[in-house]
């Protein structure tokens, strides 16, 4: 039940946060869609969050 809790969380920030999020859009079109992916995972504070939720998914 908890691990059905923590993706609820995960799915809710990215649909709040992430989905339409200008600065992801716009490094994508500068520079790629992995560049952009990255810049979220290692310094976007919402990537963060979402790092943090899925070590405790693990």
């Amino acid at each position: 039940m908890e691990r059905k809790k923590l993706l609820q969380e995960v799915d809710s920030i990215i649909e709040y946060y992430c989905e339409g999020c200008f600065i992801k859009s716009t490094l994508q079109k500068e520079h790629s869609k992995t560049y952009a992916h990255r810049f979220c995972i290692e310094k976007c504070t919402i990537g963060e969050k979402l790092k943090e939720v899925g070590k405790r998914l693990t």
